[in-house]
């Protein structure tokens, strides 16, 4: 299967390239979104692609954004012609994985939902018996089901950097106490009803996270990618059991390879074995035909 490590656009500008996508502008009012088949791990970006990943990432963010279009608006822009920018072996390029997009103005946090205790969180627990500043009842086990959804909001670190969890109340001194709400409000109702439907479908959603923005109405819309195996933890309902770090649908098979590395977790990345990015891309494409049945 062809892979992609870096889009090569000259027919428009490149914007940004960061851990995953690579972005370009389509005139004034749209951007192009090119998902690639790089992998960020630990918030480093390894040498080698996962084949195939970056088409999956895009068709299942595209399966929830349509799910999804009636609870909020989202920043997709179908009615944009390509043919109108590109040429011919540009749009073969990035066919089945890109997007236009509308240009918002994106929000500085990352809107994360959990329903599980693991990663970070579970680190956190483990130091404070709180995740965010959210206090948890006592004595719960790694991968535990908590007792109810948290929103547990991030600082967006540049590229290379660590994501930091930050506290709800850093969330309203960044965008202000009525927009927090809403972007909490609205994060832990998609990851309900996503989780919801995933379960009927095999798959535990542990957790998610969300990015936003707003237009100049300041109307919220849904960015960047959603409940994607990059963007979530997805766990296989049928061997789920808690006390364990469970198997997984998405990179933290990968991290969890990694882990069993001498690696200071700082760039340049590891090269992976063969296998891995073999194992790796399945479960990419086991989560695609699971959530979506294609």
């Amino acid at each position: 299967m062809h892979a992609l490590y870096e889009s090569s656009l000259t027919s428009i500008p490149q914007l940004h390239r960061g851990k995953v996508r690579d972005i370009y502008a389509l005139g004034d009012q749209h951007m192009l979104i090119v998902t690639t088949d790089r992998l960020s791990a630990f918030d480093v970006i390894l040498p080698q692609p996962i084949p195939g990943k970056g088409a999956v990432l895009t068709a299942v963010s595209n399966f929830w954004m349509a799910r999804f279009a009636d609870v909020l608006p989202n920043h997709l822009a179908p009615e944009v012609d390509l043919a109108q920018y590109l040429n011919a072996d540009e749009i073969a390029q990035v066919n089945g994985r890109s997007v236009v997009v509308r240009k918002l103005k994106a929000l500085p946090i990352e809107a994360v939902a959990r329903g599980y205790l693991i990663g970070s969180g579970w680190k956190d627990y483990q130091k404070t018996g709180a995740v965010c500043g959210i206090a948890l009842p006592a004595g719960l086990r790694l991968a535990d089901q908590l007792p109810e959804p948290i929103f547990t909001p991030a600082d967006k670190a540049p590229v290379g950097q660590h994501d930091e969890n930050i506290t709800y109340a850093d969330v309203e001194a960044r965008i202000g106490a009525d927009l927090a709400a809403q972007v909490r409000d609205v994060t832990l109702r998609l990851y309900r009803e996503a989780a919801e439907y995933a379960r009927t479908r095999g798959i535990i959603i542990a957790d998610t996270k969300f990015e936003f923005g707003v237009d100049d109405h300041g109307t919220l819309h849904l960015i960047d990618e959603a409940l994607t195996p990059d963007s979530s933890r997805f766990w296989p309902a049928d061997t789920y059991q808690p006390g364990i770090s469970p198997p997984s649908f998405d990179k933290q098979f990968v991290r969890d390879y990694l882990e069993t590395l001498d690696w200071n977790k700082k760039a340049p990345g590891p090269q992976l074995p063969a296998e891995i990015l073999e194992k790796s891309a399945a479960k990419y494409r086991e989560a695609q035909r699971l959530l979506t049945g294609h």
